[in-house]
This record gives structure tokens, sequence and C-alpha cells, in this order.
């Protein structure tokens, strides 16, 4: 304490000191200072060195700590100029930040795509990172494509479609799908994509130039016969899809429609990218293998992230296709970011490999499943008119279909004014939306928020829904 108190009074005398000289001014000595305040010269130099962090004071070598040079606040900055140099913002960018954001403190988020921090196995990852940052190999510089038992790894959980050499890692899934879009596309293409999709796939793809053209799906995935003619009359060479619980509607690729997306696509002559990301999020049941795993000729390319399942922060992901795709995948990442950081590779290769993980998919289930029922069940008390028709068997989120005439993003507005954060549908859509939705995560708040956050909901709705004279309850 008393080391605090004297580093506080150094401070205190700097800055007044500072605040009424001339910058270049030559300031006292460590010693003087430390006899003035009867403080240690470990002290003071702890505290010069903090005012040298917030710019009052600088160091120079060997003459000792002068005045800092303060910025000119005599006119305000003029930096209307950028605005005519950059041109036109990239599309998308607002509703990425707004999905990104983090809540208000004391908000029930029904927004977020992340778990919530009692669900992410923190205590386990910290413990492999641990013991990974004390190998002195970890911090070397390691294969660009990522190690190769973490390629191994991802490879073998694409169903064996793909070896260890087609892949590689990166820092987490959003990056893995930039870097497939600018690899096997240029400027000016066409991109297909389910009817809504992710809106960070509509980001990107908006962000690297290409055209994006929905394609129709439904709670069974999406159409073949609408993607078949999507290709016919784009001759688009690309198609991006979630074939498992997709976000956000929560839809699985039925059974029957696989061979024939599969048949659509080689047709075309084209590739599939395949977001695996909640093969690990399933709920109900055991899902079905990965696209991947069923594609001789290498039409589909896997991305696959730990993000998700895990948490925020481990930014882990793979991609990976055969033949010269493959390659031009590995060239774009090498220009992106040369690779991901050792320890975190190493990590991660630890702990998938651990009963740590195989505990945590287990338990997972089980608390999304508690999260997904109360959310339902407080629906159907509530609000019954948006229960989904089907409940999706993973995931995190619910797609609901708002009343006729209900502006989904005036209605997220109010809502977080009271407190219950949503995200409005029509981001998700590549094109005008069918009508208004609203997706409903679960998994960022406890169960036993969800009553209280449908309830505010409901009240939202009551009083700025205009129903044009349908009752939807």
């Amino acid at each position: 304490m008393e080391n605090g108190n004297a580093a506080a009074r150094v401070i205190q005398d700097l800055r007044r000191v500072a605040a009424g000289s001339a910058p270049g001014l030559r300031l006292p000595s460590v010693r003087e200072l430390t006899a003035r305040h009867q403080a240690s010269p470990v002290t003071v130099a702890a505290a010069i060195r903090q005012l040298v962090a917030e710019g009052v004071v600088e160091t120079r070598n060997g003459r000792g700590t002068f005045v800092a040079a303060r910025p000119d606040r005599s006119r305000t900055p003029d930096l209307s100029w950028q605005t005519v140099s950059l041109g036109p913002s990239r599309a998308g960018a607002n509703e990425m930040q707004a999905l990104l954001a983090l809540p208000p403190t004391g908000a029930i988020s029904l927004s977020t795509g992340y778990l919530d921090t009692d669900l992410q196995p923190a205590a386990a990852l910290g413990a492999a990172l641990a013991r990974a940052a004390r190998q002195p190999a970890s911090w070397q510089r390691g294969p660009v494509e990522g190690r190769e038992d973490l390629r191994a790894w991802f490879a073998r959980e694409s169903g064996g479609g793909l070896r260890a050499e087609d892949m590689v890692i990166c820092p987490g899934g959003q990056a893995a799908l930039s870097t497939a879009l600018r690899a096997l596309t240029a400027p000016g293409d066409t991109v297909l994509v389910e009817s809504p999709t992710y809106l960070g796939a509509l980001a990107v793809a908006r962000a690297a130039g290409l055209r994006v053209v929905p394609v129709p799906a439904d709670d069974d995935g999406v159409r073949p016969d609408q993607l078949a003619a999507a290709f016919a009359r784009t001759q688009a060479k690309l198609f991006y899809c979630q074939p498992l619980h997709a976000n956000p509607t929560g839809a699985t690729l039925a059974a029957e429609r696989r061979a024939a997306v599969a048949e659509a696509v080689r047709e075309a002559a084209a590739f599939l990218i395949e977001d695996d990301y909640a093969r690990d999020l399933t709920i109900d049941g055991t899902p079905p293998p990965p696209l991947a795993a069923d594609d001789p000729d290498g039409h589909v390319v896997y991305l696959r992230s730990l993000t998700k399942p895990a948490a925020p922060g481990l930014r882990v992901a793979a991609i990976g296709a055969r033949g010269p795709a493959g390659a031009r995948l590995r060239a774009a990442r090498l220009l992106d970011d040369f690779f991901v950081a050792g320890p975190l590779q190493a990590a991660t290769c630890e702990f998938v490999a651990s009963p740590a993980w195989t505990r945590h998919r287990r338990s997972l289930a089980t608390a999304l499943r508690d999260r997904r029922e109360a959310l339902l069940a407080a629906l159907s008390r509530h609000l019954p008119g948006l229960v989904p028709a089907r409940v999706p068997r993973g995931g995190m989120h619910l797609w609901v279909r708002l009343p006729e005439g209900v502006d989904d993003t005036a209605l997220a507005t109010a809502a977080a004014a009271h407190g219950v954060i949503v995200f409005p549908g029509r981001p998700w859509f590549a094109a005008e939306p069918p009508g208004s939705f609203l997706r409903l995560s679960f998994a960022a708040s406890p169960p036993d928020r969800m009553d209280e956050a449908v309830r505010r909901l409901a009240g939202m709705l009551a009083t700025a829904q205009p129903l044009r004279g349908v009752d939807a309850f």
C-alpha cells in the first residue's frame, strides 16, 4: 500500500509540472523524485513508465525525463477528405458489428452466436494452453499449413474424404471462409447461397466483389431443383451452404436431398463450400456424415471450426479441398497471415485428443437441450404464434416468423431498449425477405432467464405490431 501511495504521489507531482510547462522541459531526476517523495527508485521508475504510456512525459536515453509534446488542439481536425478518398463502405460491415457487439450489462441476450461462459471448457483449455506455452517447440515456426497432427484430426472429422495434406489451419471459421471465397473466385463472379444464410458469408462474399444469388431453402435444407436451376441460370461455380443445423434457421439437409444436391454441383462443374460449424452442437440424435465424406471428385470444400462449440477465444479452424483447389487455399492462407500461433495449435491438439473434449461435448448437448426447451416453453407461454413448426435438432438458434406487418428491425430496437437483445431476420437474406423474422439464440443465456426475456419481447410485440386486422395469437 505504501508503494502504491508513493507511486501516486510521484505521478501527481509529474502531472502537475507537465501541465504547466512547455514541451521539452526537463523534469526532476529519479534521484530527486526518490528523495522528494520518500519512494524507492523502482517505484519512481514505474510511475514514469505509466506517464510515458499515457503520453504525458517522454524519456531520452542518458539524458532524463522530459515533458512530452502535446497535440495541437487549436483547431478541430477535418477528416471529411477520407470519405471521398475511400469511396463507398463495404456492405455488411454494420450488420457484422451489431452481431458481434457485446450486450449491455444486465441485458438478456438472445442474440449472440457464442456459448455462455458457463458452457465453455475454460479450465481444460487453460490447462492445455499453459502446458503448450511451456514447450519451446510451440514458439518456433511450424508448417505454414499448420501442425500435421491437428490437420490430421480435422481430416478425420471430415468423414475420411480428405487427408491431412488437404487441410490448412486457419484463425477461425470466418477467416477460413474469407480465404475460400477469395481463393476460388474472382471479383464479379457469382456465388450461390441458401436463403436465408449466415450473414457473415454474405458480408465476406460482397467484400470480395462477388454477386450473391440466393437459392430457396426450407426445413429440409436447400431445394435441389432450385439449386440446379440457379446453376443453369447464373453459370455460378461456387455454392456456400451449411448442411447441418444451418445458421440462422437450424435446418439440416434431408437425407433424400443429399444425392440430388451433390449431383447439381457435379453437373455444374462447381464447388460446394460445406460450412460444418455446428457438428459439435448436435442436441438430438447422431448427425449425418459431412457431404465431404462422399465426394470422390473433389467438389466439396470442407470447413470446420472449434470456436462455436468451445470458446470465442479458441480461434482455430480448418479448411480443406483436394487437387488444385486445395493448393489455392493453402497459398491464400500463406498470403494472409503465414500461420496460426503455435501454442494455440498445440493446446488445441491436446484438448481435442483428451477425455475433456468428449466430456465437454456430452455435457454441452445436455445444456443446449435444456436451454432450447426453456426458450420453447417461454414462447409457448407468452408468444405461441412464434413457436417454430419444426424444432432444430442442434445449433444455437430458433428462427421465428413474426406476424404480418411487423418490422423486425424496429422490434429488435425496441426490445434492446427494454433489456432484451435479439437479432432481426432481414440481414440474413441476400435479396428481399419473404417476411419478418427474428433469430433467437438460446446458447448465451441461462434457462431461468428465458421466460423473462420472452415476456418482455411479447410486450414489445403487442405495442409495435400493426397486424392489419389479423389476429396472430
